[in-house]
């Protein structure tokens, strides 16, 4: 058996896997392979399977529910609260963006493509809600990551572009001598980290 040292993320857990991978969805908060599950929880295929239809089925009645393409899963809300989900939906669209969600925004103009992990690490803090929100208002977008086919990268939309009454990212502002400075920062950061 492994010490749990040699693998600081492994933790003891006592709950059923289906419970695990409800947990790992949940945080998740976007699609993950049933690949991807397996490897994680370091299980085979066939027990992520058969502990997705163990959720599934426990879901059922409930407010989330499991959504399944292909080889990809992940929560989503059950048909039956759509018309709560989109009434909110219309509620949240007509807030300001916030802080956070204007500091979010930026990060993706200036760094984008950029996965949600990258945005994560520069602003402190779990950037899934702000995502989902600025992808809701259609500000970004959401492309499949070439590098790593199990994330997705985010970018500027058109619709942006369109709002800000751009016609391509360099239009904004000092765009090019704060791409500059950001560069200039990140290079910086390596080299203290070398």
């Amino acid at each position: 058996m492994k010490d749990s040292s040699d693998n600081p993320i492994k933790l003891s857990i006592k709950l059923p896997l289906e419970s695990q991978i409800e947990a790992i969805l949940f945080w998740k908060a976007e699609t993950i392979s049933i690949k991807k599950l397996a490897s994680i929880l370091e299980k085979s295929i066939d027990e992520i399977k058969t502990a997705l239809a163990i959720l599934r089925e426990s879901l059922k009645g409930r407010g989330i529910t499991l959504i399944e393409w292909e080889d990809d899963i992940t929560l989503g809300t059950a048909k039956e609260v759509s018309d709560i989900i989109e009434s909110l939906n219309k509620e949240e669209l007509s807030k300001d963006l916030g802080k956070a969600g204007l500091e979010t925004l930026s990060i993706i103009i200036y760094q984008g493509p950029i996965s949600r992990a990258e945005i994560d690490y520069i602003r402190g803090v779990n950037s899934q809600f702000i995502l989902r929100n600025l992808l809701i208002r259609g500000l970004i977008d959401r492309v499949d990551n070439p590098t790593d086919q199990r994330s997705f990268l985010y970018k500027p939309s058109l619709e942006l572009f369109s709002f800000l009454g751009i016609s391509k990212i360099e239009d904004i502002p000092d765009f090019e001598s704060v791409k500059a400075d950001i560069l200039a920062f990140k290079n910086n950061d390596e080299q203290i980290k070398n």
